[in-house]
């Protein structure tokens, strides 16, 4: 099994809000079904739940009334994402189920705290391909918070124990310095868990609550810890996806699991 995250800003311009790239996406959903893998998916909520949340200062839980008003926008916006991310899968005939984050989750100073995956479970094991999302919680302590996908798919992945995690991204990789302000930057293309503590990277321009690459890189820290790999690839092009399920060669970043 195969948990994949499909990026926010490969699905979605990040800098026009609500603009989903529908071409990419369907193109995603036909390598996933031409893979014919048991897969779990995770998306991120790009400009469609980013910008808003930082409108309203989510990331910093419950500070006044009105904010209650940009929690139901950002939601209501990440599920018109979720539906179009559904429809890509649909089209492509991969029975595809959306399962948000707050029907089996809730946090607690911005770090999981109860959480029950029985429900994923039993999709899969009926042969439906789960699909979660990034999104607008409860939080015990700060009223509500944001749960990054990055936070999902570190919980799915000590619960699940896949085969590969999979980032899908608008770059080839992990780079030693961030590729788009950096053309002297050089793709990693694989490492250990050990030579991930000295990679850095900056963070883009665009409006992001959930920490960026800064953030993607302790997640992908702690599942390594786990003992699995990690694969980012590039979502834009065509069959890497594809390649990475089945187990072909491609340009990525592999890092490598194994416990200190």
């Amino acid at each position: 099994m195969f948990i994949i995250k499909l990026g926010g800003s490969v699905i979605t311009d990040k800098r026009k809000e609500n603009c989903f790239k529908q071409e990419i996406a369907d193109n995603l959903a036909k390598e996933i079904k031409k893979a014919n893998k048991e897969v779990i998916i995770i998306h991120g909520a790009g400009s469609f739940g980013h910008i808003l949340a930082k409108k309203y200062d989510l990331n910093k839980g419950r500070i006044n009334d009105s904010q209650l008003q940009g929690f139901s926008l950002t939601h209501n916006m990440v599920q018109k994402l979720n539906s179009l991310v559904l429809d890509s899968l649909h089209k492509n005939n991969i029975p595809a189920v959306s399962i948000p984050p707050h029907a089996f989750l809730k946090l607690n100073d911005n770090k999981p705290n109860k959480f029950n995956f029985s429900i994923l479970k039993d999709y899969l094991n009926e042969g439906f391909t789960p699909v979660s999302f990034g999104d607008v919680v409860l939080d015990e302590k700060l009223g509500f918070s944001i749960c990054s996908g990055d936070i999902l798919i570190q919980l799915f992945a000590e619960y699940f124990r896949p085969e590969k995690i999979i980032f899908i991204l608008d770059e080839d990789g992990i780079y030693t310095s961030n590729p788009k302000i950096n053309s002297n930057a050089k793709l990693i293309k694989k490492a250990t868990i050990d030579e991930l503590e000295k990679f850095s990277t900056s963070l883009d321009t665009h409006d992001d609550v959930t920490g960026g690459m800064q953030g993607k890189l302790i997640t992908i820290k702690n599942i390594s810890q786990m003992g699995i790999d990690t694969v980012l690839v590039n979502g834009n092009k065509p069959d890497r996806l594809y390649k990475v399920l089945v187990g072909g060669d491609t340009i990525s970043t592999i890092i490598c699991g194994g416990k200190k």
